[in-house]
Order: C-alpha cells, then sequence, then structure tokens
C-alpha cells in the first residue's frame, strides 16, 4: 500500500503543480518567439516581480519537482520494458515514459544549474538569462542537447497526462482512453513545436547583442 500512495502522490505532483509550471515555463519562453528579447526579459521580470516568489517556487516547483524526479528514478530503476517481445503501442509508451523522464531529469539539474543557480550566486542577473541561453543554443553539441531534452520532457509531460487520466479513473473505457490519447499526443507536438521554436528565437542577435553589451560592461567594472 506504501507503493501504491507513493505512486499515486509522484502521479499527481506530476500534474498539479508540475505540469502547470511546465506550461509556464513554455509560455515565458514563447515570448522570445512573439515579442523577442524585450518580451522575454519582461515575462521573466514578471515572475519574479510575484509576492513571496520564494517562498511559492519552494512549495509549488523545488520540492515537488525533487520528489517527483527522484521517485521517477526508482520507478525508471525497476522498470522491465518488454517492447522486445511485445511491441505494442502500451509498452512502447511504458518505456519511452521512463526514458524521457531520466532525460527530462536530468536536463532540469542542467538547466536549472545555468538559471537560477547562477542568478543565486550572483554570477548572472534576471535580464541577463536570455543572454545565458543564447550562448547555449549557438553552441552546436548543446543546442542538439536543448533540443533532444525538450522533445523529452514535452513527451514526457503529455504521455503523463493520458497515464494520469487513465490511473485515476478519469478515463475508464477503451473509447475515452483512444480520445484522450490523441488529445495528449496532439498536445504533445504543440508543446514540442513551441519550446523547439523558443530555441530558435533565443539564437536572435537580439540575444547576442545583449550577451556582448554586457561583457564590455564587466570588462570596464573589473
Amino acid at each position: 500500500m506504501k507503493g501504491f500512495y507513493s505512486r499515486k502522490l509522484h502521479s499527481l505532483l506530476g500534474v498539479i503543480p508540475l505540469s502547470l509550471f511546465f506550461l509556464e515555463h513554455l509560455v515565458t519562453n514563447f515570448s522570445a518567439v512573439e515579442g523577442g528579447k524585450e518580451a522575454f526579459d519582461g515575462a521573466v521580470a514578471f515572475l519574479n516581480s510575484l509576492p513571496l516568489v520564494i517562498v511559492l517556487e519552494t512549495l509549488l516547483i523545488w520540492l515537488p519537482l525533487f520528489y517527483h524526479g527522484v521517485y521517477g528514478l526508482y520507478i525508471a530503476y525497476q522498470a522491465k520494458p518488454n517492447v522486445g517481445r511485445y511491441g505494442n503501442e502500451r509498452n512502447w509508451r511504458y518505456t519511452l515514459q521512463r526514458i524521457s523522464g531520466v532525460i527530462t531529469f536530468v536536463f532540469v539539474i542542467w538547466h536549472v544549474w545555468e538559471t537560477r543557480v547562477q542568478v543565486a550566486l550572483g554570477n548572472v542577473t534576471h535580464e541577463e538569462l536570455g543572454g545565458v541561453i543564447h550562448d547555449v543554443v549557438m553552441n552546436p553539441v548543446t543546442f542538439i542537447l536543448y533540443l533532444i531534452s525538450v522533445v523529452a520532457a514535452s513527451y514526457h509531460f503529455a504521455n503523463g497526462l493520458w497515464s494520469f487520466l487513465v490511473s485515476w479513473g478519469i478515463t475508464v473505457g477503451p473509447r475515452a482512453q483512444r480520445v484522450s490519447s490523441y488529445v495528449c499526443m496532439s498536445l504533445f507536438g504543440i508543446v514540442a513545436i513551441m519550446f523547439i521554436a523558443s530555441l530558435f528565437a533565443f539564437r536572435s542577435i537580439d540575444f547576442q547583442t545583449a550577451t556582448t553589451m554586457i561583457d564590455v560592461v564587466k570588462t570596464v567594472l573589473i
């Protein structure tokens, strides 16, 4: 029973609040597509102007993310994929969910280190985050790794939502599960495309110029 409740909590946190945070992060990044650096900086400034932002992030993002990620690794470790023997759709989705979860968890640690941790250490400011991501996506290797990671995260989010609806008894019959599968996989495609478009937007000269100006200012001050 302990395993039952642990898995239920893991599933619930994956949707509330982590899926909501995932979509918020998508909207923030996609603002770079719609409005460039100015829109992205405005979205970041708005989020950081929220009252009790540190408390909200701790309770609604970092603690749920820690539990969901660590317990998810435990689930992936216990998984016994059998796509080699039974290559049906559900087995493939089960296997891809575990693989995408591991990729996403590693990517989140890397991404948080490059952004939030560096801001906390005082190495960069919130206004410089666009330039940080610009430098990452301009490197061919890290750009490919980011592409793989955002697609994996998008799949993990969408397929996890489908799995949540099944495991919590919201989509019970075969027809309901089939319809929700179409909806969730369509959502996967939309979200993945939006994240990929955001990565290309961060390659814009606007973010490069901002980074160059920052480097010049730092050189003068030092």
